[in-house]
């Protein structure tokens, strides 16, 4: 086994920072990434953590949140009740930045990081269901989103968009999102800054033109809610806005290069900044916007609100932007691919998911509802997201932070995290008792019992998380492997 050299002495403070180290050759924007689910070794880890602002602020510099903050309004609630819902649910960031904090500290994914919590095999199920479908599945709706924005700025062209130039359109999309993730790392650092000011710029624009609309008295149409159902209006929003966070429960992939000795406040702080800023400003101008137009068709209705000139600048945007958010999703598909088992090229395994998600896609789009049936599926999945993502940062807090990377690389019986044949019934009992207390509290496709008494009150996503970080609290607390960590110097 290569060593390693040891880790440089902490600052003890009077003196600026160094510069940072070159970046390693295999480590580069124009190269293919060649690491894939292995440790990081310290010799090729760079960078600060202030860079993950911007990785995070681009992709959510998007069309998807000022859609979601017009869907508050369409619910009824009042535009400042609106805006209060973002930033309440927009919160939940600060849980990936605590999980991106294991990044550095393993030099290892999240993919490989949750073996930990679910041992070696279990892992396995887990990035198969939690990490590769799920991730698929968003890649192939975000793709139909931007394909929709696409489609409108071919025909402002005049060229019409049938099948086939449809067809084309979703694969060039699908194309360039791909060639960011085969890329891979250094890719997405080097070019989500220009991306996020580019972003930026476009919706400065749109914010100008949304503001100079606005009707900041707004009251819905109908009589408000009251009682439980106002409640049940707030949850709901709540839990919609909180599903962006909650699916990113793979933060550490984009935090696993940085040095093993960068402070996590601040490694959570610029993931969770990134991501949080845009994301309250973007949503708050959808609710803006709604108060102006009828947002339950938003692009057409934002026409009416933007310049003439601007609309195929702002249809690029929507198209970068949803570009921006898939490139990520696809590179930790590509990932979760590897941590199921498959011995396979990172960038193969991204090729791989991209075609299915495009397959998807197309079959959505041209043939039949499919993409609907897989949105409303993703309706439930904060029943997996919320569990999922409580019994990872619990993890994160019991042992303090620190993770073994080579130990986590470790798939043999002989590892630590091998548990009992594979499977560490800790994670899975406190992961299994939380999706069941949020199904039993859910009100989207089904009305579970909780839901039902409490007149439609949905509470699965507090209900999700509390019973599952709690559980692995209690029962990791006295593991041998949580021991060493918290033991660790």
């Amino acid at each position: 086994m290569e060593s390693t050299p040891p880790d440089p002495p902490p600052d003890q403070g009077g003196a600026p920072d160094p510069p940072p180290p070159p970046r390693p050759a295999a480590e580069r924007a124009g190269r293919v990434e060649a690491h894939g689910i292995d440790h990081i070794p310290d010799s090729e880890r760079h960078g600060r953590p202030r860079d993950l602002f911007a990785v995070w602020a681009a992709a959510n510099v998007n069309y998807l949140s000022l859609v979601i903050g017009a869907a508050l309004v369409l619910m009824g609630l009042s535009l400042w009740r609106s805006v209060a819902v973002i930033l309440v649910g927009n919160l939940f960031w600060l849980l990936t930045g605590l999980v991106a904090t294991s990044g550095p500290a393993a030099g290892a994914p999240s993919e490989v990081i949750t073996r930990a919590m679910y041992g070696v095999i279990g892992n396995r199920v887990m990035n198969a269901i939690g990490g590769w479908l799920v991730s698929v599945c968003y890649f192939a709706l975000n793709l139909a989103a931007a394909a929709t924005a696409a489609f409108a700025l071919v025909e402002l062209t005049g060229i019409t968009a049938v099948g086939a130039v449809k067809a084309a359109v979703i694969v060039l999309i699908a194309a360039l999102t791909l060639v960011i993730s085969v890329y891979g790392h250094a890719m997405i650092m080097r070019i989500y800054l220009p991306i996020t000011l580019a972003l930026a710029a476009v919706f400065t624009v749109v914010a100008f033109a949304v503001i100079a609309h606005t009707d900041f008295a707004h009251r819905p149409a109908g009589p408000p809610p009251t009682g439980a159902g106002q409640w049940a209006v707030l949850l709901a929003g709540t839990t919609l806005i909180a599903s962006a966070p909650l699916s990113y429960g793979t933060s550490a992939d984009f935090s696993r290069y940085l040095p093993r000795t960068s402070p996590p406040a601040a490694v959570a702080g610029w993931t969770a900044l990134g991501a949080f800023l845009p994301s309250v400003v973007v949503g708050s101008l959808g609710a803006f916007a709604a108060t102006a137009v009828d947002m339950s068709d938003p692009q057409n209705a934002l026409q009416h609100l933007l310049p003439g000139w601007f609309s195929p600048v702002f249809l690029l945007a929507v198209v970068l932007g949803t570009i921006a958010v898939n490139a990520l999703t696809a590179y930790s598909a590509g990932l979760a691919l590897q941590a199921v088992g498959l011995r396979i090229r990172r960038s193969v395994s991204v090729l791989f998911d991209g075609v299915v998600a495009v397959a998807l896609t197309l079959y959505g789009l041209l043939v039949s509802g499919l993409l609907d049936t897989v949105g409303n599926a993703l309706q439930l999945i904060v029943v997996l997201l919320g569990p999922l993502m409580a019994v990872y940062a619990t993890d994160v807090v019991l042992r303090r932070g620190r993770y073994d990377g080579l130990a986590l690389a470790d798939e043999s019986p002989r590892s630590p995290f091998w548990y009992t044949a594979g499977f560490n019934g800790a994670g899975a009992l406190a992961l299994g008792a939380g999706i069941g207390a949020a199904a039993l509290c859910v009100d989207t496709l089904y009305t579970g019992p909780v839901a039902a008494a409490l007149g439609g009150v949905d509470l699965s996503l507090p209900a999700g998380m509390l019973v599952s970080a709690a559980l692995y609290a209690l029962l990791m607390r006295a593991d041998p492997t949580v021991r060493a960590a918290r033991a660790t110097p």
